[in-house]
């Protein structure tokens, strides 16, 4: 049993409204819930919200959203990993069921696809001594080349050192950009682990142009523009 979750607060302070701002005239989060109802391997899908406004959006999309999320989970501070459990455990009072995974969807990567979603959980189901899947990409920076940090002497150095120099980002070994597009994490990870970086993780790679992450305005525009651009084809 595997279930399908996609967790938004109502108070989004870079983009106000966010989670139902349109895209391309659907509420960002109808992007979510129609893809995720797309996949053949999520048994249910729910939305935990603290917002009414959130919820009868995520409805009218045919999203179930059969509670509100504590405020206590809904704050700026709130970790998503104590949101992940309560949404897991009141759907399984609710359903009378286990949940063997959670899949948790973020709405701020509109561009993902079902295929996205889909290879995370099939990496997942393959791998039962994993943990947790997060899909990810390859990103345009790699820390053993062009990413620098400031070391205790206030001096900028390279993020991750090897014995010999990295010359040429091809030499450099292979990093991932984590995309929130999709987390599977196995039930029992949610109670061994108090954060999933410290569980046994694998990366499910998704394309770039997929997993642009929605933080502030100009990344909104970009993605409209993105939009607009495969329309107009």
């Amino acid at each position: 049993m595997i279930l399908g979750t996609i967790c938004c607060r109502g108070g989004s302070k870079g983009v106000p409204g966010k989670n139902v701002k349109l895209l391309n005239n659907i509420p960002l989060i109808g992007h979510t819930v129609i893809q995720a109802k797309k996949s053949k391997l999520l048994d249910e899908l729910v939305v935990s919200t603290d917002s009414k406004i959130i919820a009868e959006v995520a409805k009218d999309f045919g999203a179930l959203v059969p509670f509100l999320r504590p405020d206590d989970l809904a704050s700026d501070t709130a970790s998503k990993w104590p949101v992940f459990i309560h949404a897991l455990e009141t759907m399984e009072s609710l359903m009378n069921c286990k949940f063997d995974y959670l899949v948790d969807m973020d709405v701020t990567v509109p561009l993902k696809e079902t295929e996205d979603i889909d290879n995370a959980i099939q990496l997942a189901l393959s791998r039962p001594d994993i943990d947790v899947v997060i899909t990810g990409y390859e990103p345009e920076r790699n820390p053993y080349f062009n990413m620098m940090e400031i070391n205790g002497n206030g001096f900028a150095q390279i993020v991750k050192t090897s014995e010999k120099p990295i010359v040429r980002r091809q030499d450099a070994p292979i990093v991932y950009s984590l995309s929130p597009a999709a987390y599977v994490v196995k039930r029992s990870a949610l109670y061994e682990f108090e954060h999933w970086s410290k569980a046994k993780c694998l990366i499910s790679p998704m394309p770039r142009e997929r997993a642009i992450d929605i933080d502030s305005d100009l990344d909104f525009q970009l993605i409209e523009f993105i939009i607009s651009q495969k329309n107009s084809k």
